[in-house]
């Protein structure tokens, strides 16, 4: 499987490489993945206070933000009520009808550029997203399930990891309208992984995510950190052991489909065998248990956030980069 890998908001395609680079190096090393990575075409400096945070210059977001200011999530995050569902929690984000500020337009070109860079690598299908990336690559995902749909337009992707993700942003009208579950059901009707931490502040996010994918063939990995990509060997390992099983099954569905001359075929689930920190979305759509459940890492760590770790550590053997 080919992934195309999208960063986070501040991030750009060589500073991911370095920040997904044992996950990758791991992949690749057991044959099971390859990686081409991508970036936004906005360049950006970092907030104050957080300069040498991200990793080399230049950065980049996807999308044009007219807030100007990535955390300004986080800061509201922690203000908001308990008791509330993580689609009610993402309502409360929305201002002037635009999550965080963003600006349609950008948004829209930043998604078609991607469409184009997928349609040029015929190899490509799957995605990886981290954060912002990570919404990218759900947008990705709920676009091409809407024209399967509606227009019975196959389908490129057939599956997708998230990191710190949140729900996919879909046209409507003028604009985008973020696709949350208890309104609009299941968006995306692929296999679908999601990472995310327990002690991130917009662990909400990632469970709307979850949310808006088809149940069947999702499944949830609490690493117990914060707000990023796993990098540790014991969390890499037990990914890898688990998207072996994950991959190897979708490789053999699109053997199926393959072979059924373009007709439409159900998609099973994965089968694969539950690790230990592997859970249902259940123990985390209730504020009770939202971000107190801990991985088998037993990590009780400070999200990255907050304790402004590197994400521009060099790291040896790294995915080979393709900056499309």
């Amino acid at each position: 499987m080919r992934f195309l890998c999208l960063p986070g908001a501040y991030g750009s395609a060589k500073n991911f490489g370095v920040q997904l680079g044992p996950f990758s190096k791991h992949m690749e090393d057991r044959g099971l993945a390859t990686f081409a990575f991508s970036q936004g075409e906005h360049e950006v400096e970092p907030p104050l206070g957080w300069e040498n945070y991200f990793g080399s210059r230049p950065l980049y977001r996807f999308i044009d933000s007219s807030e100007g200011d990535a955390f300004a999530a986080i800061r509201r995050v922690r203000h908001i009520p308990r008791g509330l569902s993580p689609e009610d929690t993402l309502r409360l984000f929305s201002k002037n009808d635009e999550p965080l500020g963003f600006r349609w337009q950008t948004f829209r070109e930043a998604l078609d550029r991607l469409f184009k860079t997928i349609d040029e690598d015929p190899e490509i299908d799957g995605l990886i997203g981290y954060s912002e990336g990570a919404m990218m690559a759900a947008s990705i995902c709920a676009e091409e399930n809407r024209r399967w749909e509606e227009k019975g337009v196959p389908r490129r992707i057939k599956f997708a990891i998230f990191f710190a993700g949140s729900p996919p942003l879909v046209s409507e009208g003028d604009g985008f309208v973020a696709k949350l579950a208890d309104e609009h059901g299941i968006s995306i009707n692929i296999p679908t992984f999601h990472v995310f931490g327990s002690n991130d502040p917009l662990v909400y996010s990632s469970v709307a995510l979850y949310n808006s994918c088809n149940q069947d063939t999702a499944q949830l990995y609490d690493h117990g950190l914060g707000h990023l990509v796993p990098r540790d060997a014991d969390n890499v390992e037990q990914l890898g052991d688990t998207l072996s099983d994950v991959i190897t099954k979708i490789n053999k569905t699109g053997e199926s489909e393959g072979r059924s001359n373009g007709k439409r075929v159900s998609r099973s689930g994965s089968g694969a065998e539950t690790p230990v920190s592997v859970f249902t979305a259940d123990e985390y759509n209730t504020s009770s248990s939202a971000g107190s459940a801990a991985s088998s890492a037993g990590s009780t760590a400070e999200s990255d956030l907050d304790s402004r770790s590197s994400h521009g550590v060099e790291v040896d053997g790294i995915a080979k980069i393709q900056v499309k």
